[in-house]
């Protein structure tokens, strides 16, 4: 397994992983080789708003939280009530939401948020329908602000699969700009990002 992860954030995430097999798509949490890939987007300079979604454990937020510049607003959306209790206790810093990224407009306007400088994502993707993709790309094209980008990852054994051809091309109906960057090979598996700009929005 990716061997950063702490023991606490490790049994969680089994625990997670065992209750909840169509919620938990990883094999094992991220590693911070792939949480700096994923943050790149993140502005450095200047207070931002960055949105995480299916946090799990949180290895991807410690990797936001060192690219944020002070003032900056830090928010994930993690579904499991498990995984989102230890967000809390182990991140205070950190705004957790325990929610729906495909309700991510209802859940940003909860927390009194508008639009955001960036999104960064390690949700399940091969666990979802089309129509369930379609929507939290689009709820993520609404939140961005124009000069927003939105990071995502898929796992390199699983590039050549219907499921990940499909998936990239929603990415490219959804943003004018879609670029492949890596591969990450310190993780487990490795991972691939993509780094989406301009939402095109229906």
């Amino acid at each position: 397994m990716n061997k950063t992860a702490a023991p606490a954030d490790l049994r969680t995430f089994l625990t997670a992983a065992v209750r909840r097999q169509r919620v938990v798509g990883a094999i094992a949490p991220s590693s911070p080789a792939l949480g700096r890939a994923l943050s790149a987007v993140v502005p450095a300079l200047g207070p931002s708003v960055v949105v995480e979604l299916g946090a799990g454990t949180g290895p991807i937020s410690e990797a936001i939280r060192a690219r944020l510049a002070p003032g900056s607003r830090q928010l994930a959306v993690e579904i499991d009530p498990g995984m989102a209790a230890h967000l809390r206790r182990t991140k205070p810093w950190m705004e957790t939401i325990e929610g729906d990224a495909a309700d991510l407009g209802e859940l940003l306007a909860g927390a009194g948020v508008g639009r955001v400088d960036a999104v960064v994502s390690t949700l399940p993707w091969s666990l979802f329908p089309g129509e369930r993709q379609e929507r939290i790309l689009a709820g993520v094209g609404r939140a961005l602000a124009p000069s927003g980008a939105f990071t995502t990852v898929t796992y390199l054994s699983a590039l050549p699969l219907a499921g990940a051809r499909a998936l990239r091309l929603r990415l490219r109906a959804a943003f004018d700009e879609v670029l492949t960057t890596g591969p990450v090979w310190r993780n487990l598996p490795p991972g691939v990002a993509y780094v989406c700009r301009r939402p095109i929005v229906r």
